[in-house]
C-alpha cells in the first residue's frame, strides 16, 4: 500500500506515523503537515524527527496550511504540549521540500492515479486546498481515510464537535462533499481503543531507542488523560485510523451514509452531520462515506504494539 500521510503531528499522530513507517507492507510516499496539535512548521520538524527515529530516510515532508480556511488557528498545546510531542521535539529540517503539502499531494496523485491512499489525522485544510488545486483529486486517489468527527459519541472540543473537524469546519465540509472514496474514523471508534497501563509498561520496558522515545512522548499525553480518569492509559485516535487504512478487517461496525459539517456560528459549529434517516431516499449525487463506528480493540492495539516492539 502506498500512503501519503497528512497530519498535525502531535503525540497520537506520532504513533500513527511510526506504525506506518514500520509496516513492511506499507510504503509511506510522502508526509504533509497541517496546523492543529502543533503549528504546521513544527509538525514538519516532528515528522522528520520520527522518520529519523524509525531509521528511515528519503521520505519528503511538506509544510502545509498554517491556519484554517476561514477561522483563526487554535494551537493550545494542552493535550500534546506546545511542540506537539510532549516536550520531546528536537529540531529537524533535512528532508523538507519546497512545495506546500497541498501541492505535493496534487503532484503525487497526478503522477500515480488510482495508486495512493491518503491518511489524514489532522484538520483537513491541506486536503481541501489540494481539492481546489485539482478538482479531479477524488478520482485520482485510491482512498482517503480520515480520523475525525463524532456520530453517537460526544465531541472532544465541544459538546458535539471533534477537534480535527472543528479546527477547520469549512475544509472538512468541502472534503466530505467532494466524492472521495472515503473512510471516516470518528470518536465513536477511537474512544473505545486504548492502550492500557499494562500496554504502556510493555513499551517502556522494551528498551530500544525508538520505544524510549515513544515512552517519553507519551508521558504528556498520559498526564492529560489521567486527569480525565484514564487509569494509566490513553486513547489511540490517529493510530486507529492508520490501522483501519492498512487493515480494514479490524472494522466490526460501519455504515455508508452521507456526511456533512455544521458551519453556522454557535454551539453546534463543527458538528458532524450524519443522515441516517431510513425513510429518506438518498440523493444519488450525494457523497457517501464509510463511517466506522466500531473496531476490534485487541486487533488494533495488537498491531500497533507488534510494529513498535518488533
Amino acid at each position: 500500500m502506498r500512503i501519503v500521510f497528512d497530519g498535525d503531528h502531535g503525540i497520537d499522530d506520532a504513533v500513527a506515523t511510526l506504525f506506518l513507517l514500520g509496516r513492511a507492507d506499507v510504503d509511506v510516499v510522502a508526509i504533509g503537515t497541517v496546523h492543529g496539535n502543533a503549528h504546521a512548521d513544527q509538525a514538519a520538524s516532528n515528522a522528520l524527527q520520527l522518520i529519523a527515529a524509525a531509521g528511515r530516510s528519503g521520505i519528503p515532508v511538506a509544510v502545509g496550511a498554517a491556519r484554517p480556511l476561514v477561522q483563526p488557528a487554535d494551537v493550545t498545546g494542552l493535550v500534546h504540549g506546545l511542540d506537539g510531542l510532549g516536550g520531546q521535539a528536537v529540531p529537524h529540517r533535512d528532508g523538507l521540500v519546497a512545495v506546500s503539502a497541498a501541492e505535493q499531494l496534487v503532484q503525487l496523485a497526478r503522477a500515480e492515479p488510482g495508486e495512493l491512499t491518503v491518511v489524514a489525522t489532522g484538520p483537513l485544510t491541506n486536503i481541501a486546498l489540494a481539492l481546489l488545486l485539482e478538482p479531479r483529486l477524488p478520482a485520482l486517489l485510491q482512498r482517503l481515510v480520515v480520523m475525525g468527527g463524532a456520530v453517537e459519541h460526544p465531541g472532544n472540543i465541544t459538546a458535539v464537535a471533534e477537534a480535527n473537524v472543528a479546527m477547520d469546519p469549512e475544509a472538512a465540509a468541502l472534503v466530505l462533499a467532494a466524492g472521495f472514496p472515503l473512510t471516516l474514523v470518528p470518536l465513536d471508534t477511537t474512544m473505545d481503543i486504548w492502550w492500557t497501563a499494562a500496554d504502556i509498561a510493555r513499551i517502556a520496558a522494551h528498551g530500544t531507542p525508538l520505544t524510549d522515545l515513544v515512552t517519553r512522548v507519551l508521558g504528556h499525553y498520559l498526564e492529560f488523560y489521567a486527569v480525565q480518569g484514564g487509569g494509566g492509559g490513553c486513547p489511540l485516535h490517529d493510530p486507529s485510523a492508520a490501522v483501519v487504512a492498512v487493515d480494514p478487517s479490524v472494522v466490526t461496525r460501519s455504515i455508508a451514509v452521507p456526511v456533512g459539517v455544521e458551519l453556522a456560528p454557535g454551539r453546534t459549529r463543527g458538528m458532524l452531520l450524519v443522515d441516517r434517516r431510513p425513510f429518506v431516499t438518498p440523493d444519488p449525487a450525494a457523497a457517501v462515506a464509510e463511517v466506522v463506528l466500531a473496531a476490534d480493540r485487541d486487533a488494533v492495539t495488537g498491531q500497533l504494539l507488534e510494529v513498535l516492539l518488533r
